[in-house]
């Protein structure tokens, strides 16, 4: 059942942006809002099973949510755009704040689509980060 969407959203780092700071607020609502209308979207959080459609997707992240917000800082953006799509690969740091185990890496892949109400979240797929974080090589120095 898809849900309400509270606000225009212009860009795609912009529906980035709120998704991550409803997901550190625990805001399942706010996190739901973000996902596109359709039936199809796609949401697999790391070592978990493909869910498709928005109860299954929310009833995620609503046991997720059960213990508090989720720090996450994404970085390491590579972005590949068009005028309807645009597919995110990130690196997201998750700081625990609720158990004493290690912050950790998470590969992150969204994408979202321009739709009437603005750009929307159809698919979210994340798995954990082997070892350390990889060097973002978008800043490697180019050598000849």
């Amino acid at each position: 059942m898809p849900t309400t969407h509270s606000k225009f959203l212009e860009t795609p780092e912009d529906t980035e942006a709120a998704f991550y700071e409803a997901i550190s607020r625990a805001d399942v609502d706010a996190v739901m809002s973000l996902w596109a209308d359709e039936e199809n979207i796609v949401c697999i959080h790391p070592g978990a099973p493909r869910l498709i459609g928005h109860a299954a997707i929310r009833a995620a992240w609503e046991s997720i949510f059960e213990q508090g917000g989720v720090q996450i800082r994404p970085v390491q953006r590579h972005i590949t755009q068009n005028m309807m799509t645009s597919v995110h690969n990130i690196i997201e740091e998750v700081h625990r704040t609720v158990s004493r185990q290690a912050d950790i890496h998470i590969l992150a892949t969204n994408v979202y689509i321009k739709t009437h109400v603005g750009w929307r979240l159809v698919t979210h797929h994340a798995s954990v980060v082997p070892g350390e974080a990889p060097p973002d090589i978008s800043v490697a120095a180019l050598l000849h």
